[in-house]
């Protein structure tokens, strides 16, 4: 009887985070996550401070192109990406769509970023995001094939 009290006590207190837990409403937002500046993490920083003025010369020169992925319904909302392609490189990543959820919004500059360094969809899962990475992915691979 004397472990009873403290174990009813202790499971109760245990379980009141997930009674008061809120999911999210299923709402979804759009917001403009841009990639960085400066996408090519692998050049050294003598280069890329020395090719800063013809990137930009050849960005005019070259013709971006924007192609929006598939909207992905997940169980946390909408997912859908907008890709900006400078040539045949991913040049920066927008949410259109993304879930209001605080994991999410967590987890799209990661996102992003591993996108801009793999040039491709084959990225790692956040943590805690799954299902809005999946999602993220999907729509990244609708997109990526979109443009051939």
């Amino acid at each position: 009887m004397k472990r009873a009290l403290p174990v009813v006590a202790l499971s109760i207190a245990g379980l009141i985070p997930l009674w008061r837990y809120a999911p999210s409403s299923g709402t979804t937002t759009t917001t403009e996550v841009a990639a960085p500046a400066s996408t090519p993490s692998s050049s050294s920083s003598s280069s890329s401070s020395s090719s800063s003025p013809s990137s930009s010369a050849s960005s005019s020169a070259t013709a971006s192109q924007v192609v929006q992925g598939s909207t992905v319904n997940t169980s946390k909302g909408a997912v859908q990406v907008e890709v900006t392609f400078e040539g045949d490189k991913i040049s920066s990543v927008r949410m259109l769509q993304q879930p209001n959820h605080p994991q999410t919004t967590a987890a799209v500059p990661k996102l992003i970023q591993e996108t801009l360094q793999a040039q491709s969809a084959d990225i790692d899962a956040v943590s805690g995001a799954t299902i809005t990475s999946d999602g993220y992915v999907t729509s990244l691979q609708a997109a990526l094939d979109a443009k051939g």
